[in-house]
């Protein structure tokens, strides 16, 4: 879910999905709320809500959805760790967003992503964070970028990156 709120295009919820519902929809059945009696499927309606107020707050996520300026590979090629990281812009510089996807049960830790710039780089979502039920893997709440060159920018974060997790960041 946090993938497909932070790529491009528009989003799309089918009936069910913003709590974890197992079985395929069915027009003659009513939902599965029963589900939420289950601490897995409050975790999962949690972070679609909040996932759904970051997108209508941030500028990045939708000013400039179907413009190539409004996103930018940091690395797609990380294919043995399975991790992605790209920029997300609105259309002023301010508005960017760091976003990183590791697409594997293992905890990452000291894993470096390049940076447009220096400053704090405040952590904004965390899909691991424990009231979504998971392990409460992350990053203090954000980290201040090194000067140290990676991906081909002149700064760099260190992070630790939570399984099968996705991390927001933004310049404070």
């Amino acid at each position: 879910a946090g993938y497909l709120y932070t790529h491009t295009g528009k989003k799309l919820l089918f009936m069910g999905a913003e709590f974890g519902q197992w079985r395929e929809w069915d027009h003659d059945r009513s939902l599965d709320w029963h589900l939420l009696e289950d601490e897995a499927h409050i975790g999962l309606q949690r972070w679609i809500k909040d996932l759904n107020r970051f997108y209508r707050s941030e500028p990045a996520l939708y000013e400039l959805d179907f413009e190539p300026a409004g996103f930018e590979w940091i690395d797609r090629t990380d294919y043995e760790k399975s991790v992605l990281s790209f920029l997300r812009k609105g259309r002023a510089e301010k508005d960017t967003v760091l976003v990183v996807c590791n697409f594997t049960p293992v905890v990452r830790h000291h894993y470096r992503v390049g940076l447009p710039s220096g400053g704090y780089w405040k952590e904004m979502l965390n899909s691991d964070a424990k009231e979504y039920g998971g392990s409460g893997q992350g990053n203090c709440g954000g980290l201040s970028a090194e000067p140290i060159a990676f991906h081909g920018r002149d700064h760099s974060l260190l992070l630790t990156l939570p399984p099968l997790g996705l991390l927001v960041f933004r310049r404070a």
